[in-house]
């Protein structure tokens, strides 16, 4: 007897872990994550390290002072861009508030567009770039196979 409460007790927690695994989020949530995922990446892209290559034939002592001069300019130019950075979306956003702004006559680039598209837009596999006929229920991403279903949630 002891033994099927158990057993009861262990189904019904695994229905509950696979229920929540795979809840359905709207349309709002998907965007507002991937708008995180986004930022997240941008700020990864800042991180990455700069290399510079030596330039050889220089003497040591001539270096030295050159690279002293250097690095207080790079040290002021970085710390400008850390201060006054902005992400695409701040700088999209500020330039079409400049453009509203302005009157400047006939905006050729924002008034030429071509119709819409009577053929649906192709969707892509997030995984491999093949055609796909999947999306993942919790983020809406595209998958084409279950071996790309698969890499996805590993790596989601």
């Amino acid at each position: 007897m002891n033994i099927n409460r158990t057993t009861q007790a262990q189904r019904h927690s695994v229905r509950l872990h696979a229920a929540e695994s795979t809840r359905v989020l709207d349309e709002v949530t998907r965007k507002r994550r991937l708008r995180k995922q986004l930022e997240a990446l941008e700020q990864w892209h800042k991180n990455i390290p700069k290399f510079e290559d030596d330039q050889l034939g220089q003497s040591s002592t001539r270096k030295g002072e050159v690279e002293s001069g250097k690095k207080k300019k790079k040290f002021k130019m970085e710390y400008f861009k850390q201060r006054f950075r902005k992400n695409f979306s701040a700088l999209v956003e500020e330039e079409t508030l400049s453009k509203s702004m302005e009157i400047s006559g006939f905006d050729a680039y924002n008034a030429a567009r071509a119709p819409p598209s009577c053929i649906p837009p192709r969707q892509f596999c997030a995984a491999c770039g093949f055609f796909s006929k999947y999306t993942c229920i919790r983020c809406g991403v595209r998958y084409c196979s279950i071996n790309c279903r698969d890499l996805h949630n590993d790596t989601r």
